[in-house]
């Protein structure tokens, strides 16, 4: 009953940070033992093993560009919120309903669909800094407490009901695991709401001082709030229902949103808060009553967020083709804005047609020169419509100019491996070397080096990369024969052993309890 197998605690835990039992407010919660419950340690594990499965049945969206936007915009918020030295991850997921979550170790899920649906990052700041208020409140702590205390028996029927499911085996035990794991949350948000009301309305103000103290606007978040709740009544919320998902973990009233309008008000009255889009300036070095736009004294955004929902529409579609009949929606009822045209080139590219492609981003670059979306993605479009010379050029001069970034490293060298030549491999090899020491938790990274290494004439390297992307991706077992199968290989020398060594020895005890539980590879299984 205490050793829970770790595949199913990281669902279970998932579950039980948006799963805490509706309560009335109350008196403060003086003191929890929750934190004893969970170590800080063991709650980055969990987190890790709620991604590794997550990215194991292809819920993430992982891109280079939009992983930094996402974390650029993550990483301002947090160093603003009540606990700066919180260490978060934040992640996006394909799925186009409108959501978003927090869990345990601060890792922060935001779907697709909600930046599609926000007109502005001013409101997709809004919900991450309400999810991060949830994280540094400890209320996803506490939750994963109370469910651990009060749900034992749905966690077990659904730990059992993946046990059954993986044990069944064939090609339907995959579909058999994600059913018992959805019938399991879909039980018990039936039960239960996300949040008690007061953690609610703190989540809610802490996360609009985040957002003043990260200079966005505080009045975004009940603005967001009010269009969902619009959407809603008017059944027109998502792709898949008429209500967002993020309404029903975090219900929105009007008097809810009225609180928030009330609060960031307040703050536009702090002197030294957020300013709003005009204002009189007290600086004693400037005219006296010069009024000066308050958007002109913000810290802006990213100004990356329309290229990054016109990227998420292309690479959260069914297939590219669907991508571009959206477009063509679009530009049905008016001209498309520079970001729809860059979407429509990337649909394109996705789609195989990268001399459309190219000729869709050439002029978008020319009207934004050095923006650096628009040369990856035309050094992309060039190098597969066979101009590779004037793609490496444009990549090497990136390169030169943001070294050891990761959008633009991960993105040539997966145009090198696709030559698949040792001397292109080699390229990559190098490009990728500076990167690899933040780069431990990073399946994405770990997948383009293992080819890199591949083609190089490095199979030690790839096979290390390979393991390592298997493990996360929720494949222990499968990265744990894959190197001891590499161990063997005679070209294996002493330094290259000490580390394979070293991971067999760190991934063997997760495999072992996994077995114990009955849980093994569906792969390995069939062999």
């Amino acid at each position: 009953m205490r050793r829970i197998a770790l595949l199913s605690a990281a669902v279970t835990l998932a579950v039980a940070s948006v799963c805490a039992p509706a309560q009335e407010p109350r008196l403060p919660d003086i003191g929890s033992s929750a934190g004893e419950l969970i170590t800080p340690a063991q709650q980055q594990e969990y987190g890790a093993m709620l991604l590794a499965q997550l990215r194991h049945y292809d819920y993430l969206l992982e891109d280079p560009l939009l992983d930094s936007w996402l974390d650029t915009l993550g990483s301002r918020l947090s160093a603003s919120s009540a606990q700066p030295r919180q260490p978060f991850t934040f992640f996006m997921l394909r799925q186009r309903q409108i959501n978003a979550f927090a869990t345990l170790g601060g890792h922060i899920g935001v779907n697709a669909g909600l930046v599609l649906a926000a007109d502005r990052e001013d409101e997709v700041a809004a919900v991450m800094s309400h999810e991060i208020a949830h994280v540094t409140q400890e209320h996803v702590l506490r939750g994963a407490e109370r469910a651990q205390r009060d749900q034992l028996p749905i966690l077990l029927a659904m730990l059992g009901a993946i046990v059954v499911a993986q044990s069944a085996g064939g090609s339907s035990s995959n579909e058999a695991s994600q059913a018992a794991i959805m019938s399991a949350m879909g039980l018990m948000q039936q039960r239960q709401i996300d949040y008690t009301r007061s953690n609610e309305s703190e989540a809610d103000r802490l996360g609009i001082q985040t957002l003043s103290r990260s200079h966005y606007d505080p009045a975004a978040m009940a603005g967001f709030f009010n269009k969902m709740l619009t959407r809603s009544r008017s059944n027109a919320a998502n792709w898949y229902g008429e209500t967002p998902d993020y309404l029903r973990s975090h219900p929105v009233t009007t008097t809810r949103i009225s609180e928030a309008k009330e609060r960031a008000e307040q703050l536009g009255r702090t002197p030294g808060g957020f300013l709003g889009v005009d204002a009189v300036s007290d600086n004693p070095l400037l005219p006296s009553g010069l009024q000066v736009s308050g958007k002109a004294l913000l810290g802006g955004g990213t100004g990356q967020f329309d290229y990054a929902r016109e990227r998420l529409r292309v690479l959260s579609a069914d297939t590219p083709a669907l991508a571009i009949r959206e477009y063509q929606r679009f530009e049905s009822a008016g001209k498309l804005s520079d970001a729809q045209r860059y979407g429509l080139a990337l649909a394109r590219l996705q789609a195989n047609q990268a001399g459309a492609a190219a000729s869709g981003f050439a002029p978008l670059l020319e009207q934004h020169p050095g923006d650096l979306w628009l040369t990856l993605a035309l050094a992309e479009a060039e190098a597969r419509s066979g101009k590779a010379a004037a793609a490496d050029a444009r990549f090497e001069s990136l390169l030169r100019q943001t070294p050891n970034n990761r959008p633009v490293a991960l993105t040539y060298a997966r145009v090198l491996a696709e030559r698949n030549t040792p001397a292109a491999g080699k390229r990559a090899q190098a490009i990728l070397r500076p990167l690899m020491g933040a780069s431990a938790q990073d399946a994405v990274f770990q997948k383009v080096f293992a080819r890199a290494s591949e083609i190089a004439g490095d199979p030690i390297r790839a096979g290390e990369a390979y393991a390592e992307a298997a493990y996360l991706s929720g494949r222990p077992e499968q990265a744990l024969v894959q190197l001891n199968t590499l161990k063997k290989r005679a070209e294996v020398d002493y330094y290259a052993r000490a580390r394979i060594e070293a991971r067999i020895a760190a991934i063997t005890p997760t495999v072992l309890e996994l077995k114990r539980q009955g849980i093994r590879d569906e792969d390995l299984r069939r062999r």
